[in-house]
């Protein structure tokens, strides 16, 4: 009988000693050979068409808002619009961001004179750790990427050389025996930049940013700190330079440097330029996008501009206020100035305001705008 429990309290230690064997070895393995994942998750695509028009215009654009934020034209417009508080800091969509977004945004927003190199990776390390560390927490940073894309490129006019759709996060995973960490980071494609049509090194870029710096000087020069004066004064120097650009044959047709440079764009190159210069003049400006209807009757994607004037906040269509001559008729002074600060009860006709920018993606607000014109 004693021979038979000595026998099994062996057995039981060889059990034992077996299963701490095959644990330690399994520690030892994971310490010395980390079991790396990794994933990649780039933003939505980016192409979308539109039309502009007025009673004496005829303006088709292919695309809005191309190689710099996702396709915000894929929803339905809302019929009811979220206002938030007025913000006057520059960065308006960023105040609406999550901690995790404005990580993000923060990444792309102190990196942005080294992104001109088309190839600079923002580095994030473990900083996401906590979000990642959940069942579906790569879905829920990929969502906060998109969110912090969309709010950076809105809040930011100047990012003609940027391509955001060629740009990707990278979750890398890493684990060991009793820990996980990440390495998140933002780059581009192997061996590919982030740059938009048209440029391809840091130095194209710098000698743009040069002329557009060059040209929008020549605006502020005549600034005269009184807002109305240069909010006007802004509308008539774009409509007055700028050349509806009818052949897309402007590089920077959708940017600052088509409106700068080329003098050439499409709604959206008029848009983010009137913001630029508002910027630099102190004057709170958004970029605002949605559906419009033209003359024609089609309705299809534009883009135009918000700005508060005397602590109210009215619209304005610099694309729409420079009209396309159709034969050899004239444009009265008046038409120059239909879009002008005005309200919603005359901008609501024809425009509608788009506040979710890619499908599921984040809904944000804007400030609640005048119901009549200035």
């Amino acid at each position: 009988m004693k021979d038979k429990i000595a026998g099994f309290i062996a057995f039981l230690i060889m059990v034992v000693l077996i299963i701490g064997l095959l644990f330690y070895g399994w520690i030892l393995y994971t310490v010395i050979f980390d079991t790396n994942t990794s994933q990649t998750v780039q933003t939505s695509d980016t192409q979308t068409a539109s039309t502009d028009g007025t009673e004496v215009i005829k303006k088709e654009e292919k695309k809005s808002i191309a190689e710099t934020i996702t396709d915000i034209f894929t929803t339905p417009v809302q019929e009811s619009i979220t206002y938030s508080e007025e913000k006057s800091n520059g960065k308006y969509f960023y105040e609406q961001l999550n901690e995790n977004q404005k990580a993000i945004y923060n990444g792309f927003q102190d990196n942005k004179d080294k992104l001109m190199s088309g190839t600079y990776a923002i580095q994030f390390g473990n900083k996401f750790a906590d979000t990642l560390s959940t069942e579906t927490g790569s879905k829920v940073l990929g969502e906060d990427y998109q969110s912090a894309i969309e709010a950076f490129t809105h809040d930011n006019s100047d990012l003609f050389y940027l391509d955001v759709s060629k740009m990707y996060l990278n979750i890398e995973t890493k684990k060991k025996a009793f820990s996980t960490t990440y390495n998140v980071y933002i780059k581009p494609e192997e061996g590919s930049t982030y740059f938009a049509k048209g440029f391809t090194s840091e130095t194209d870029v710098k000698i743009a940013m040069q002329k557009i710096e060059q040209e929008a000087n020549r605006v502020k020069a005549k600034f005269t700190g009184d807002a109305y004066k240069d909010i006007k004064l802004i509308h008539d120097y774009l409509i007055e330079e700028i050349d509806y650009d009818e052949n897309y044959q402007s590089k920077g047709t959708y940017s600052i440097y088509g409106a700068f440079v080329d003098k050439k764009c499409v709604c959206e190159g008029y848009t983010r330029a009137f913001k630029y210069v508002a910027d630099i003049a102190g004057i709170d400006c958004l970029f605002m996008q949605g559906i419009a209807t033209n003359s024609d009757g089609r309705t299809e994607s534009h883009a135009w501009n918000c700005v508060k004037l005397n602590g109210t906040w009215y619209l304005i269509d610099t694309t729409w206020d420079d009209p396309i001559i159709i034969g050899r008729g004239v444009i009265l002074a008046s038409t120059h100035y239909k879009y002008f600060l005005k309200g919603t009860n005359t901008f609501n006709k024809d425009h509608k305001l788009e506040t979710q920018f890619s499908e599921n993606g984040k809904v944000f607000s804007y400030p609640q705008v005048s119901v009549i014109d200035y």
